[in-house]
């Protein structure tokens, strides 16, 4: 389930708009010379967008790994526990490239998964893990940090819109990375903590609520709206992507736009019009 991490101040870039932009989303960056542009045409009608009435707030919805970011923030976590000798080299690559295959393949058990991803951090505690995690930041994530990243969220918000990180990798992981971006609010995988007499506190390695992945991205970003009193048709959201397992809130937006996508996403973005984004350095090898 590869989803990402990152930060770091860089300077912004251009702001040329590539053209078919709506009128409700923000100048993009330019595109650092590569010379792609973003496709844009009407929806297709197969895509069932989010129908709005009278929009009073504009909400700029982003994927994280992948799409703000050129790499996996989970996968990434887990080469730097390794690293830190907090778990088996080889038993937790077998294990990871197996649910990275499943993730691939649309069969992800995220509940499994999030079990194996966060066994090390359960079992080192929280201060062990904070500080991990901030060295983590300043060794990994800063550095993947793109500046037409952060220009693209800087542009949304100057343009007033609510900017909002939904990904399917769990809190522990992308809330350092979310702040990093400047980005305050944050639909994660939640996380239970040990809150029995005598507990730790710290988490336990089992999902709270309903995972933000796949169709759940759906259901969490409703429970969202909820909570500020808000409903889908009386918000205009721009969407970005690269998985084909972010289906589901794509077809929901207003906007969605293939960022950086797979290949199966770039294919069924092209057929229906979708807005495509090579936000890093184009469209990856097959």
């Amino acid at each position: 389930m590869q989803e990402n991490h990152l930060s770091a101040d860089g300077p912004p870039l251009g702001t040329r708009a590539p053209s078919g932009l709506s009128p409700a989303a923000p100048s993009l960056p330019a595109q650092g010379g590569t010379g792609r542009r973003v496709v844009a045409s009407g929806i297709g009608t197969s895509s069932e967008p989010q129908k709005v009435g009278s929009v009073g707030v504009k909400i700029a919805l982003f994927d994280l790994d992948h799409t703000l970011l050129p790499i996996d923030s989970d996968h990434a976590w887990g080469e730097f526990t390794i690293a830190r000798g907090w778990v088996d080299p080889a038993d937790f690559k077998r294990q990871n490239d197996a649910f990275y295959a499943q993730y691939q393949a649309g069969t992800l058990d995220v509940y499994a998964y999030v079990r194996f991803a966060t066994a090390a951090i359960c079992k080192q505690g929280a201060i062990n893990s904070i500080a991990a995690h901030a060295d983590f930041m300043r060794a990994t994530v800063q550095k993947a940090i793109r500046p037409q990243a952060l220009e693209l969220v800087r542009a949304h918000q100057r343009n007033g819109d609510l900017v909002v990180i939904v990904t399917a990798t769990n809190e522990f992981v992308t809330r350092p990375i979310a702040q990093a971006f400047g980005v305050s609010h944050l639909i994660a995988v939640e996380l239970e903590r040990d809150e029995q007499v005598g507990g730790s506190g710290w988490f336990t390695g089992t999902i709270r609520g309903v995972p933000s992945f796949r169709e759940g991205k759906v259901a969490r970003v409703e429970q969202w709206l909820q909570s500020r009193d808000l409903a889908w048709d009386s918000v205009h959201t721009t969407f970005y992507s690269d998985s084909m397992n972010d289906l589901p809130l794509l077809e929901k937006a207003t906007v969605p736009v293939a960022t950086n996508p797979d290949a199966r996403l770039r294919a069924l973005a092209v057929e229906r019009g979708w807005r495509i984004l090579d936000l890093f350095n184009g469209p990856p090898a097959d």
